[in-house]
Formats: C-alpha cells, sequence, structure tokens
C-alpha cells in the first residue's frame, strides 16, 4: 500500500482503514511508519521488512499470510516496489495463491510527471542511476535514447553529477524537470535545459529528495524520427550485449519509436535483403 510521500494528509481513507485492520504492518523502516501511525492514531503492531532482511523475513511472512493473517507492506514513502524493497514477498505470496490486493496513493513518479508540464501519455521509469561512473555513463545513454519521457530519482549527493553527465550525453539544450521535496514545505519546480540546469542554486548545493523528468530530444530540422537506419541501428545497439531476445527487441524499439513491431520487423528484413543481394 502506498504512504505519503512527505505531506501527511496525502493519504487516502482506504488506506487508513487498512492499516488499522492489518494484523501486522511490514514496513521498510518501522521509526518513519511510526510517525505516520501516530498521526492517524493508529496501533497496529510493526515488523521491519527492508532490502537487507527480505529474503530471511520471507518464511515467517508466508508463514503468517498462510495462516489468514493480513499483512499491510508499505516503504518509507509513496508505491512499494518502486525502487522500493517488497517484490520478494509480494511475488512469494502470488505463487501460492494468496490474494495480493494493492491500495494505491501517493507516488513521486506521477506527481512529478504531473507537476512538470511534460507531455506524458507514455514514459518510462528508470528509477536511480546506477553509482559508479561507467554504468552510469552507459544508463545516462540508454536514458538519453528514448522518444517519450524518462522519469527517474536521484540522491542529493549525486545530483549535479548525473545532470551533468546526461547534459554531456544528451546534450546542452535537452530539457529537464527536476521536482525537488515534492509535497513537502519546500516543494520546488526546475524546469531548464540540462545546460542550465546544472548552476542552479538548488542544484549547486542540493538538500532533499530528487524526481527527475528528463523531455525527449527537439528533432533536428527535416529528421525523421522512425526512419528505417534508426529503427535498425536501435535494435542493433539494445541487442549488442544480449539483454534482449529477438521478439523482445522488435517490441521495444517499436515503443520507443512509436510505430508498430512490424514496421520494425520490415525494417529488419530490408538490411537483411540488401545484405544478400551485395
Amino acid at each position: 500500500m502506498a504512504t505519503p510521500i512527505g505531506n501527511l494528509e496525502d493519504i487516502t481513507v482506504r488506506a487508513l482503514r487498512v492499516l488499522r485492520e492489518a494484523r501486522v504492518i511490514a514496513a521498510e523502516d518501522t521509526r518513519r511508519t511510526a510517525k505516520l501511525l501516530a498521526h492517524a492514531g493508529i496501533k497496529t503492531p510493526m515488523v521491519s521488512l527492508h532490502a537487507h532482511n527480505e529474503t530471511a523475513r520471507l518464511p515467517a511472512m508466508l508463514d503468517r499470510l498462510r495462516a489468514g493473517e493480513a499483512v499491510a507492506v508499505v516503504t518509507d514513502a509513496g508505491t512499494p516496489l518502486l525502487s522500493d524493497p517488497g517484490d520478494q514477498l509480494i511475488r512469494a505470496a502470488l505463487d501460492e495463491g494468496i490474494v495480493v490486493e494493492p491500495i494505491p496513493g501517493a507516488s513521486a513518479v506521477l506527481a512529478a510527471l504531473t507537476m512538470s508540464g511534460v507531455p506524458s501519455s507514455q514514459f518510462t521509469f528508470l528509477g536511480f542511476p546506477p553509482v559508479k561512473q561507467g554504468p552510469r555513463r552507459r544508463w545516462c545513454e540508454e536514458a538519453a535514447s528514448y522518444h517519450h519521457p524518462v522519469v527517474f530519482f536521484e540522491a542529493p549527493h549525486r545530483i549535479r553529477q548525473t545532470l551533468e553527465m546526461l547534459r554531456d550525453v544528451a546534450g546542452a539544450g535537452r530539457r529537464v524537470a527536476v521536482c525537488r521535496e515534492i509535497t513537502k514545505r519546500h516543494e520546488e519546480l526546475i524546469r531548464a535545459t540540462l545546460a542550465d540546469v546544472v548552476s542552479h542554486p538548488s542544484i549547486a548545493e542540493p538538500v532533499g529528495e530528487f524526481t527527475c523528468v528528463l523531455e525527449v530530444a527537439e528533432p533536428k530540422d527535416g529528421e525523421i524520427p522512425a526512419e528505417e537506419g534508426d529503427l535498425v541501428s536501435e535494435f542493433d545497439r539494445i541487442t549488442e550485449n544480449g539483454t534482449f531476445e529477438r521478439r523482445a527487441a522488435m517490441s521495444e524499439v517499436a515503443r520507443r519509436f512509436h510505430v508498430r513491431t512490424r514496421d520494425v520487423f520490415d525494417a529488419l528484413e530490408r538490411r537483411k535483403s540488401s545484405v544478400v543481394q551485395s
């Protein structure tokens, strides 16, 4: 179930009822969740369930579920499983036929898209960028390659470094919406090019939690976004390391370029025919 990402009023009536009626609350950080429970006058017992103990806690949690106990899974803030723990328990419960009910609510991803002004009928969520330089650069290249907005989280001590790397990879003129401290007292939206945003005071001396929306690159004069050469090049790029099988790769390229999977297939077949003829 989702919990507030800052403002404690951002919780649904249903969520409060479930928290009261649950036999136990599995919380990422019991100290953080305790503040929410105290605010709402809820006294349901808690047990910790976080990234470092989820595997060890799993058998006991499944025993409680098998016994018919209702367990409410919450993280520090927002919707569980989005860069947060809980996926092991959810999968294990589903595998055993135990009912899993989503209790929707606050999400930094959706809140950022809503306040950013970026068209978002399609978007990709990439979580947190890798910490190490090499994987981080490859992550930035991936983020810059999408043909729809990309949403990601970043820690305050790495936000400037990530935005500078994105500037170098995606281009100084690429626009980004940086949302800081969403729903909190010092909530802030910075909309600018990557060249300008890195010198903003809130990025130069960052404080708080950041959710960013990288906008789609503006097409160059005369550029056709879904030329067959682009489709083939993107297919080759995402299949070179074996991450995508052929069918999945075609679907992914079609999604990124807003074309049919059949269009990608036809482009690959024409490339194959031209190679045979030559």
